[in-house]
């Protein structure tokens, strides 16, 4: 009796199935060796941070002999490593062990050194803490805040003369002075509702923003933001498995034409008193100010404040004594606008550095301090992707840019005063992306490089002719463990999917593969603005994971779609105003419709899968395209896009009660009844970012249309759904299985 092809696939999966287990084959992949064995992690590396005013930088790292960590000196090109802060100035008193290290700052006159540690997770990130402040000279260690509870102090900060200490605490701002422990509260609103010095959920997540306080140049005042919470509606996150009955999690969350906070900007003496609350016109609930700092005076505040459509972005001067405002700059787009993330004083506050698309590229210009003149530095049609360093002193601005390939990432510079064309420092034959922190000399930068499959690699170079004069993780063993791997072909390419568009994409072949033979694809996608997927660099699990599915005998392959933060132009990247899930899914189906005319492809095998954004692009191509894909698995995704939040949906869609159609044909559930294929939707029940709200409704939508797919929720996980033992080996376990199950693998 011959066997059914189903069932041949199926007993070879077993047979051969990474999931069965630990393969001793140093060439193959297994889930246990890219999730739990540990043989994938690279060198360890904590931050770096440049001496202010020295040629020299400090890593927090094991001491010689022990394996404390202490925050070690080197120099560039000079003299051994030398502790700086060891072990035992870390231990205080009556404790036998060091503090453990998070994150530490130094003092302008860097006899003082600031310490986080005990940190606590606040949304995404680990910002709540404890503090502590080492005085090296003295060798006295003690910590801030005056007691209460651990783990409650943010953002703690010294003043630039180093006789305070500022921080946060249950939403009020504080200040410390240092000789003699006294503390101050500046402020005495915060509540719930009311939070002073940081931000609310969706400030933190769509605007980047979490230190809500900045000082004064002369240590003498401290301009922090405020939001009022009050009529942001509360979303419910439901725990039932940590007690025996449920507990509500209560999160005040926008959602697409609802009401935001209103934000505001204040100024607070150290000695403490009245806030002089800077007058920004515009009603504080229908803007944002976006970003705030002193404008390299003592005096004055530069702010920029979005427009709630986020199609315009006014840069204010603002007195911070008589609290009046004057506009400088204004930035329009018809689209959106992105804010400016590189502005620097130069010449003494005369001018400061910034960022545009006014000419449909994104550049760096020199403006002067009232915004009459504007001086273009980076002419050309390139976009600018990052400001690496300026040296002040020689008058340079180093830049991140890659004019004619989008998939890399390489070192540029323009004078500031003299008229000159961007000049390439990363040398020609370095292809892949390559990131630099220059130092405050301009003479040396760390410097870390990787490709697509092979693992970073950090040293320190010498600017002037890239000369690598130390190498500071070279992670040879990880790149011998990764070498030995079976790889199949892999290439970047673009392809044109007509009407003048071409995408960027890159294809991974099966390891094994036979140009004779036809495989099955699968489709990783993410394609919105907030990222991009088709970049010559190293991803760690995420590119081991799809390696080892070609080695099942899958081709994987990645597009960009137009809308991605590609180096390819504003117009490129803003194609999908008001359109963010249809241009985007007809453009990922059209490459895949020429890709499935490629060699080697079967194009009656296709797949698709994608985390966030990408699970709803998975959704949007199942549902919209139903007779391209195959198989979909779809993690964390926003099926209506009416349950997004304010700051990010309404920037690339404006607001449903003025475009309530445009929501409806950009939202997946729209289409849950074209669905054809296997479909598989994976959410955590605790997600605060994407809720689990909208996999519900997703539901609700499928099962009326009587369509069969199958759910798995993780209960209280988040957004990355990694909280819980064995849960990340759990997951792509799952993806791997269901993958097999309904996508026959291998040559025919």
């Amino acid at each position: 009796m011959r066997t059914p092809l189903s069932l041949a696939v199926n007993l070879s999966a077993l047979l051969f199935s990474p999931l069965v287990a630990q393969s001793s084959d140093p060439s193959r992949l297994t889930l246990q060796r890219i999730y739990q064995s540990g043989e994938f992690r690279g060198e360890p590396l904590s931050e770096i941070r440049w001496l202010r005013g020295d040629s020299a930088y400090t890593v927090l790292e094991p001491e010689t002999g022990t394996t404390h960590r202490a925050i070690i000196r080197y120099g560039t090109n000079v003299g051994p490593p030398r502790p700086l802060v060891s072990s035992r100035d870390l231990t205080p008193a009556g404790r036998a062990e060091p503090l453990d290290v998070e994150a530490y700052d130094f003092s302008e006159d860097q006899r003082l050194v600031l310490i986080f540690t005990n940190s606590q997770r606040v949304w995404r990130q680990n910002t709540r803490g404890d503090y502590w402040v080492l005085d090296r000279a003295a060798k006295t260690l003690r910590q801030l805040g005056g007691g209460g509870a651990a783990s409650s102090l943010m953002f703690a900060k010294f003043s630039p003369d180093g006789r305070y200490v500022a921080f946060v605490r249950a939403n009020n701002v504080y200040v410390e002075e240092l000789a003699g422990g006294t503390i101050r509260q500046l402020t005495n609103d915060g509540s719930p509702t009311t939070i002073n010095g940081t931000f609310d959920w969706v400030y933190e997540e769509e605007l980047d923003l979490r230190d809500g306080f900045r000082w004064s140049p002369d240590s003498r005042h401290i301009a922090y933001w405020q939001l009022d919470t009050r009529g942001v509606r509360d979303f419910f996150l439901i725990n039932n498995t940590d007690s025996l009955y449920s507990r509500v999690i209560a999160i005040p969350y926008p959602k697409a034409g609802t009401t935001n906070s209103a934000g505001r900007v204040g100024v607070v003496s150290v000695d403490g008193g009245e806030t002089r609350w800077l007058n920004v016109p515009g009603d504080p609930r229908e803007h944002y100010i976006a970003r705030m700092e002193w404008a390299a005076s003592p005096s004055e505040i530069v702010l920029q404040q979005l427009n709630r459509h986020q199609q315009v972005n006014t840069v204010y001067l603002a007195d911070a004594q008589a609290g009046t405002v004057r506009a400088v700059l204004v930035e329009r787009d018809s689209a959106w606008v992105d804010l400016a993330e590189d502005l620097e004083w130069l010449d003494g506050g005369k001018r400061f550095l910034w960022q545009s698309e006014r000419d449909g590229w994104r550049h760096l210009y020199l403006v002067s301090r009232d915004g009459r003149t504007s001086l273009l530095l980076t002419p050309g049609a390139f976009d600018v992707a990052s400001v690496a360093g300026i040296d002040r002193r020689r008058g340079w601005v180093y830049f991140i840019a890659s004019p004619s390939n989008a998939t890399q990432r390489y070192l540029y510079r323009v004078h500031l005063v003299r008229r000159s064309l961007p000049e390439r420092l990363t040398p020609v034959e370095e292809v892949g992306v390559h990131r630099y922190d220059v130092s405050p000399d301009g003479r040396w930068a760390i410097h870390s490089r990787s490709t697509f499959g092979t693992p970073t690699t950090v040293n320190l170079l010498r600017l002037s002719d890239h000369h690598v004069e130390r190498i500071l993780i070279a992670n040879a063993p990880l790149r011998e463990t990764v070498n030995a791997l079976h790889r199949g072909p892999m290439k970047f390419f673009r392809v044109d999917i007509g009407k003048g568009v071409s995408v960027d994409g890159y294809i991974m072949r099966p390891a094994d593969y036979d140009s004779t033979k036809r495989y099955p694809v699968l489709f990783y996608v993410y394609g919105e603005p907030a990222g991009t997927e088709v970049v010559d660099e190293w991803t760690g699990r995420g590119y081991l994971w799809h390696l080892m599915l070609t080695q099942l005998g899958y081709t994987v392959v990645c597009i960009d779609n137009r809308g991605t933060p590609m180096l390819h132009g504003r117009a490129w990247r803003k194609a999908i105003y008001r359109k963010i899930g249809v241009v985007a899914s007809e453009e990922q189906a059209a490459a895949a419709r020429i890709i499935g005319t490629w060699p080697g492809i079967d194009s009656t095998r296709f797949g698709v899968w994608g985390w966030s954004g990408g699970g709803s692009m998975t959704l949007n191509l199942m549902f919209r395209s139903p007779d391209l894909y195959r198989v979909g698995m779809a993690v964390a995704p926003v099926p209506d896009i009416h349950f997004y939040d304010t700051i990010y949906q309404e920037r690339y869609m404006g607001l449903p009660q003025e475009n309530s159609e445009d929501y409806r044909q950009a939202s997946p559930i729209t289409f849950a009844g074209q669905l054809k294929g296997e479909l598989l939707v994976v959410h955590g029940t605790g997600d605060d970012n994407v809720h689990y709200q909208g996999t519900e409704a997703l539901v609700n939508a499928l099962v009326a249309a009587n369509k069969q797919f199958r759910l798995m929720s993780y209960p209280n996980r988040s957004h990355g759904i990694f909280e819980g033992e064995n849960t990340t080996m759990h997951l792509f376990e799952m993806l791997t299985r269901y993958l097999q199950d309904h996508l026959p693998t291998g040559g025919r």
